[in-house]
């Protein structure tokens, strides 16, 4: 089983990245409406990218209320970059065996989650979304958050040490981003380590827009319609959203 996990992951196999910058505009814009911010930050990183040729995966922490877009957008990320989408949740983790394997010593160890990542992506720089960050647990078998210290530090995971394999893995080119509702629950080592990106809630313009460019089109499609069959007028989308849907995201709308 060890020498599987050894032979299958990809030691030095990097995905070609693109650089593009109107691509990845193009592509963001795309996807979502509004978030300014974030996609100025991405094209930032993109840019610089391109003139370094060579350059240590930020870990970005997207942080705003739920149905706002922050998982969308990461996987917008990874499309717009070429890079090989994986997304993990550690909501309620309690385990450190979780991120840093077990040793095998014991009967049934696995690799923590970071072996299968690369495995499953064939490649040393997917984008990695760690979902969740702010609702980690604890358990008396250790504190997970730090655990993350090791593998969201530029300096340090250039030399990750999974106790599973017990062999140094390069995660630095891997591109970390992570999603939280709110910033108090992370403790203050691991908030550090990260570049925060605040995403507020939408107003009524922006959520007539998406619902207008985006949500209509999908339900209508989820519903089997054509679009001569159903349509639905402005004043009708205004008032559902003034009426029902006043939380900050578009979830409920």
């Amino acid at each position: 089983n060890y020498i599987d996990w050894i032979l299958s992951l990809p030691w030095e196999d990097y995905k070609e990245e693109n650089t593009d910058i109107k691509r990845a505009q193009n592509v963001l814009d795309a996807d979502h409406y509004g978030l300014e911010k974030p996609k100025d930050r991405i094209l930032e990183y993109l840019a610089v990218q391109a003139l370094v040729d060579k350059l240590k995966g930020p870990i970005l922490c997207l942080v705003g209320p739920p149905g706002v877009g922050k998982t969308s957008i990461a996987s917008s990320v990874a499309r717009s970059l070429g890079r090989v989408f994986f997304r993990f949740s550690v909501g309620g983790l309690t385990d450190v065996a979780e991120l840093k394997g077990h040793r095998r010593t014991y009967v049934g160890a696995l690799p923590g989650t970071l072996i299968p990542c690369l495995k499953a992506t064939g490649a040393s720089n997917p984008l990695v979304l760690i979902d969740e960050i702010d609702k980690m647990g604890k358990a008396h078998n250790g504190d997970p958050s730090s655990a993350l210290l090791e593998l969201l530090d530029p300096e340090q995971n250039a030399n990750f040490l999974d106790h599973y394999l017990d062999v140094p893995i390069d995660l630095s080119k891997v591109l970390f981003l992570c999603t939280a509702n709110v910033l108090d629950s992370i403790p203050g080592p691991l908030r550090d380590r990260m570049e925060v990106i605040r995403l507020s809630g939408y107003i009524l313009d922006e959520k007539m827009a998406i619902a207008e460019q985006y949500l209509a089109p999908q339900a209508r499609e989820a519903c089997g319609l054509e679009e001569e069959q159903v349509q639905l007028d402005s004043e009708a989308l205004e008032s559902l959203i003034k009426g029902y849907c006043r939380e900050a995201g578009v979830r409920n709308l």
